[in-house]
C-alpha cells in the first residue's frame, strides 16, 4: 500500500496543476503530490512534495479529497489537502515535472478529461471550489 498526499492550491480563480514526466503518466497533469515517506506526518508530506514540484512554499488549512486507486497488485491511498499559497517560486525537477502552469477552473472541470492523471484531480478542484474543505483539525498524528 502506498499513501500520496498533495494539494490544491488557488490563487485568483486559477489552480496550479504539475505535468508528469513518469513514463506511466506521461504529460498528464496532476495537483502537486506524492509518496509520503517515512516518519513523516499527512501534513509534512504533502508541503515536501509541493515544494519539490512547484517551487511554492503553502500552508495547509484543510482537507479537499480522500480517495484510493485499487489495481490488481498494489493500493493507493491519496490525501488532497487544500494548500494556501505563502510564496510562488515555481522551479521544478525536469526529470519529474515537464511543466507547472496555473489553469482556469472551468478549463479543469470541462476541457481536460484526457489531460488529467486521474479524474480525483477534478474531484479535488470541485471540492475546493463549492468550498467543501474538511477542517484541518481532522487530521491527526499518533506517535508512539
Amino acid at each position: 500500500m502506498k499513501v500520496i498526499v498533495g494539494g490544491i492550491i488557488e490563487k485568483d480563480g486559477k489552480y496550479l496543476l504539475v505535468q508528469e514526466a513518469k513514463k506511466k503518466c506521461y504529460k498528464k497533469w496532476n495537483f502537486p503530490a506524492g509518496h509520503l515517506d517515512y516518519n513523516e506526518s499527512l501534513e509534512e508530506g504533502a508541503i515536501r512534495e509541493i515544494k519539490e514540484e512547484t517551487g511554492c512554499d503553502v500552508e495547509l488549512d484543510g482537507v479537499c479529497c480522500i480517495s484510493n486507486r485499487i489495481l490488481e497488485d498494489d493500493l493507493f491511498v491519496m490525501i488532497v489537502f487544500n494548500a494556501k499559497l505563502i510564496k510562488e517560486t515555481i522551479k521544478f525537477d525536469k526529470e519529474e515535472i515537464l511543466d507547472v502552469k496555473w489553469f482556469d477552473y472551468d478549463v479543469i472541470v470541462n476541457e481536460m478529461d484526457n489531460h488529467l492523471r486521474g479524474d480525483y484531480v477534478r474531484t479535488a478542484v470541485i471540492n475546493q471550489k463549492k468550498n467543501l474543505i474538511a477542517p484541518i483539525d481532522i487530521v491527526n498524528v499518533l506517535k508512539d
